[in-house]
């Protein structure tokens, strides 16, 4: 089968301006709208599976599996599970042992004080002992709260919780929280998970605050040469009187991914109409622009080209152009979209558009330009060679 030399298809996109943008930019757009709900998708994932240390265990109140802050522990418990879980991390005698509040109160900002109520947000009470605990914080700016001074340490990505400016948590601002006054004195980052987006206070001060007595968890590290899970699941065993129940914390974090699953189908299921609409209309795009040439399609046929090589240079024509829409589209996502936070119910957590986003967004660019092309080039090629060369 003779073909159709490949300049013939770039040079038919340069006969129509209009039309080339058009065909270019429905095609960015329609790409960069599966790329962003890939990157939520993505984002999201991420942030709840990363949260969990591989081996730390959570210490829960026995019914509360589900959420960390319904849980309710005996002070107590974090003394009694140091001294009696073998294998427990150790570093210059300190154990690895973190009783933590997790409460979520409406947080004002200063410059937000006229609001008739706040925003909330997840408020963590910890010792320092905490930082040994999870590995992944790290104090980026300040330092840590001190107890009785009512002082938070902010997460990166609080102030997109709150949905205020990333200055109104800067060091040194004051917030209001229960009806008193904090100051910010350090910020952290936790490798973009959703500890991020969390406040960070003394434990003692946060028990005053909450007007409770009980801790909402401990999270113990294991040694992996030392300890196993099953030393920590025969603690809780062992003490029934404690009414607990242990969960590895990536699992923990997993069975909340699964839980906001709905969540990342309704994305995916938004973007797939609003996909369809713009592709139906490229469609008509695609079919004005193609029957218009029909007496150029009865030329080609009669001197001697194959409907099967039009066809094929019309595909060309349409991927040329999709192609540089998706790539517009990627390079969209790469410098814009990547890293944006969103707020949801849990906190924030930023897009991700790494390698296989972009490899999913390239696929549907080239689906894109393939599929939009042949049913108008196969519905313009059936007339017959006469009929098409009187076409006007």
């Amino acid at each position: 089968m003779r073909r159709l030399p490949f300049e013939y298809a770039v040079r038919n996109l340069g006969r129509s301006a209009t039309r080339l943008v058009l065909i270019t930019g429905g095609s960015a757009l329609l790409v960069l709208i599966m790329l962003s709900a890939a990157a939520f998708v993505r984002g999201m994932d991420q942030a709840l599976r990363a949260t969990g240390g591989a081996d730390n265990v959570i210490l829960l109140g026995a019914g509360s599996e589900e959420s960390v802050e319904r849980s309710e522990l005996d002070p107590g418990v974090a003394g009694v599970a140091a001294a009696s879980v073998p294998g427990i991390r150790e570093l210059g005698g300190v154990a690895f042992v973190s009783p933590e509040v997790h409460v979520m109160l409406p947080v004002r900002t200063a410059d937000r004080l006229d609001a008739p109520h706040g925003t909330l947000a997840t408020i963590r009470g910890v010792t320092p002992e905490a930082l040994l605990v999870h590995a992944g914080i790290t104090v980026t700016e300040g330092r840590f709260p001190e107890p009785g001074r009512d002082e938070v340490l902010a997460g990166s990505t609080a102030a997109t919780r709150l949905g205020v400016p990333d200055a109104a948590l800067a060091v040194g601002r004051d917030l209001e929280i229960g009806g008193r006054t904090w100051r910010v004195v350090g910020r952290f980052g936790a490798g973009g998970t959703m500890t991020e987006s969390e406040l960070w206070t003394g434990l003692g001060d946060l028990l005053a605050l909450a007007r409770r007595e009980s801790l909402s968890c401990v999270v113990i590290t294991l040694d992996p040469a030392a300890g196993a899970f099953d030393d920590v699941a025969v603690f809780t065993m062992m003490r029934p009187d404690l009414e607990l129940v242990a969960l590895r914390e990536t699992a923990y974090y997993g069975a909340l991914a699964a839980f906001f699953s709905p969540i990342r189908a309704v994305v995916w299921i938004t973007a797939a109409l609003i996909a369809l609409g713009g592709f139906l209309g490229g469609l008509n795009t695609m079919y004005a622009a193609f029957v218009s040439r029909v007496r150029e399609f009865g030329t080609l046929q009669a001197i001697g080209f194959r409907r099967r090589a039009i066809a094929l240079s019309l595909v060309q024509e349409s991927m040329v152009a999709t192609a540089a829409g998706t790539l517009l589209a990627c390079a969209v996502g790469v410098f814009l979209v990547d890293g944006l936070a969103v707020r949801f119910s849990m906190g924030a957590f930023g897009l991700v558009v790494d390698p296989p986003v972009l490899a999913f967004a390239l696929i549907t660019g080239f689906a894109l330009g393939l599929l939009g092309a042949i049913p108008p080039a196969l519905r313009c090629l059936r007339l017959p060679i006469p009929i098409a060369l009187k076409a006007i």
